[in-house]
This record gives structure tokens, C-alpha cells and sequence, in this order.
């Protein structure tokens, strides 16, 4: 279960850094073998850096970031894009939490966190996002919280660059057409 000292809240620009951080240390993590050594080695950090920062600098009424903080600082975030897509609603559009805090529940606050901030804020209830094909535990993980898969494609190289890319790695798309049906099973 959640420890209690695990706090969520909205993320402010200054989270830019500790947000990169993690989302590097998890690509770094999950995507080998997706992406090629030379980019995860790289300086993937940098240009996670400059993602957030962009994004948190901007942030408006079509999207919220949420992290997830204890004591010792973040352990997790999620990123949500109001009523993205017409037909599957809206987008997580990244989740990621430390890997030494997987499997204790963070993930399951951040994902319900982000199906409530769809309730509240968007037009449609849908709920929808991409996980690398490879990353078999997160995959496992959002068929738990109740999402179906409903697409498979190809992997878009990271900053359309095709030597970033190892083989034709794919990705699938998860999906809730209710929020609800996402919130009702960490309740």
C-alpha cells in the first residue's frame, strides 16, 4: 500500500528539473533495447529538461502535471493533455515513477489522479495512452487499472532522428472510454 507520506499535487515550474531527472533515469531504464545506447547514454536528461521546462513554464487550462513527493522528494509524475483525441478522449502522455517506489502503489494514485482531473476538466470521459511494447510491467499495470488495448504502431524515433531507433520497436495504445472505470479500481 501508499505510504502516507506520499503527497500528490499540481506541479509548479520549479519541479522542471527533479521531473527530468526521472523521466530520463526511467527511459534510461525501460527503453534500452527500444532506443539505441548511444541517444539513452546521451544527454537525455537535457532534452527532458528542456521538455518540462517548457511545458511547466506554459501550463494552461489543456493540460496539468502531477507529481508525486515524499520526504526525500519526487517519486513520480503524471502528465495529462485535456480531450486530446476525438475518439479516445484525453491523453496521458507520461507516467513514470522511481523505481524504487514501483509496485507500492504511486502509480495507481497518479494514474487516479489524472482520470479525476479528466472528470473535473474535460468535455469528454475517455482516457487513453501509448506504452512501449517491451515494457511488459507497465503494460501489466494499466490492464490491472482496467485499460484495454485497442492499437499497436511503430515507435516515432525520439526527435525524429532513425538511428535513435533499435529494429522497429512498437508501441500500444491503452485505453479507458470512462474515467470512472479507471478511478473504481484503486478506490
Amino acid at each position: 500500500m501508499i505510504s502516507p507520506a506520499v503527497r500528490l499535487r499540481p506541479a509548479r515550474p520549479d519541479d522542471a528539473e527533479p521531473v527530468a531527472q526521472l523521466h530520463a533515469r526511467s527511459w534510461r531504464l525501460h527503453y534500452r533495447g527500444a532506443y539505441s545506447d548511444a541517444y539513452l547514454d546521451g544527454d537525455v536528461v537535457a532534452d527532458r529538461l528542456a521538455v518540462w521546462s517548457a511545458r511547466l513554464a506554459e501550463a494552461g487550462p489543456g493540460a496539468e502535471t502531477f507529481v508525486a513527493e515524499d520526504d526525500g522528494g519526487l517519486v513520480g509524475f503524471v502528465h495529462v493533455v485535456f480531450d486530446h483525441d476525438e475518439r479516445w478522449g484525453s491523453l496521458v502522455d507520461n507516467l513514470h515513477v522511481a523505481q524504487e517506489r514501483r509496485r507500492g502503489g504511486v502509480g495507481a494514485l497518479l494514474l487516479t489522479r489524472a482520470a479525476e482531473a479528466v472528470a473535473e476538466r474535460a468535455a469528454g470521459r475517455g482516457l487513453y495512452l501509448w506504452v512501449q511494447e517491451q515494457n511488459t510491467a507497465a503494460r501489466g499495470f494499466y490492464r490491472a487499472m482496467g485499460g484495454a488495448q485497442v492499437e499497436t504502431v511503430a515507435i516515432a524515433p525520439p526527435g525524429g532522428v532513425p538511428e535513435w531507433l533499435n529494429g522497429s520497436p512498437r508501441k500500444l495504445q491503452m485505453a479507458w472510454e470512462d474515467v470512472k472505470s479507471c478511478e473504481a479500481r484503486v478506490s
